[in-house]
């Protein structure tokens, strides 16, 4: 075969010997580009995530069931406030939690017990580009979770205060609350076998609801207990989430201390310890 013979690649497409007017239909495998792996990598977390049926309760017809009951029976001490103003603060805060923490625990755990972590490791797919492309997930599905929210608190009755200019602080409280969680739910998943993170984080997701200042103020709570649970991420989103929208004044400088200190130190200690298989 001379120089002029030998195969050419066009922006076409690579093409056969010279004149030919073949395609050569031999593979050229290689990685695609970053953003590509991203997108695809994240499109691929949100089916999935939709798709599985416990993941959907867990995020969506949980926070909504609590909202819609617990303002119907009106039963909570929320003094003067009418309770629908008290719990939607309360039950986006759950919402965060349930995605980025206790949904993200255990898909990721079963993912590393069942050998895809390994397995995806062993593509060109970067690891960073893996918990961006989840990270990404988590966020889209929290948007849907927000906006379902704050549909079925108007239709509730609630009036929100603050206005357009709170929303800057809901956002920076929301993604703190995100990294927080995150962190939580990957050291989670990346330490502990799959049955034990299922179990593990269900328990830690109903003791957070009960005391996390979601659905009952903390003012109600034993003293003790009550110290213990302002330190909490739920508590630190919950009452930031109020302040904001029930009281219509800024997240505070404790909320966003608790949360930023839960976010740096979860995610440093994930990324450390967590087990690929």
């Amino acid at each position: 075969m001379t120089t002029a013979d030998a195969p050419r690649t066009t922006a076409a497409g690579r093409r056969g010997p010279a004149g030919s007017g073949l395609l050569d239909l031999r593979p050229a495998p290689g990685a695609a580009g970053r953003a590509r792996m991203f997108a695809a990598q994240t499109r691929l977390e949100l089916v999935l995530t939709l798709r599985r049926g416990e993941s959907v309760l867990l995020t969506m017809i949980i926070p909504v069931g609590l909202l819609a009951f617990f303002t119907a029976v009106d039963v909570l001490p929320s003094g003067s406030q009418k309770s629908v103003d008290f719990l939607v603060p309360g039950v986006l805060a759950l919402a965060v939690m349930s995605t980025a923490f206790t949904g993200q625990a255990i898909a990721t755990g079963f993912e590393r017990s069942y050998g895809v972590l390994k397995r995806l490791g062993a593509t060109p797919l970067p690891r960073s580009i893996l918990l961006a492309g989840k990270t990404a997930a988590v966020l889209a599905v929290e948007v849907v979770q927000l906006v379902l929210l704050v549909a079925v608190g108007f239709a509730l009755g609630w009036d929100p205060a603050g206005g357009p200019g709170a929303v800057p602080a809901v956002l920076a409280l929301v993604v703190l609350g995100t990294a927080a969680f995150s962190g939580l739910g990957l050291l989670m998943a990346g330490t502990l076998r799959a049955e034990a993170t299922l179990a593990a984080a269900n328990g830690v997701y109903l003791l957070l609801l009960l005391i996390g200042g979601v659905v009952f103020p903390l003012s109600e709570l034993p003293g003790w207990l009550r110290t213990i649970a302002q330190g909490l991420p739920t508590a630190a989103l919950s009452d930031g989430l109020r302040h904001v929208l029930a009281d219509g004044s800024g997240p505070g400088a404790r909320p966003l201390i608790v949360l930023a200190v839960w976010a740096v130190a979860s995610l440093a200690l994930a990324a450390r310890t967590f087990r690929w298989e």
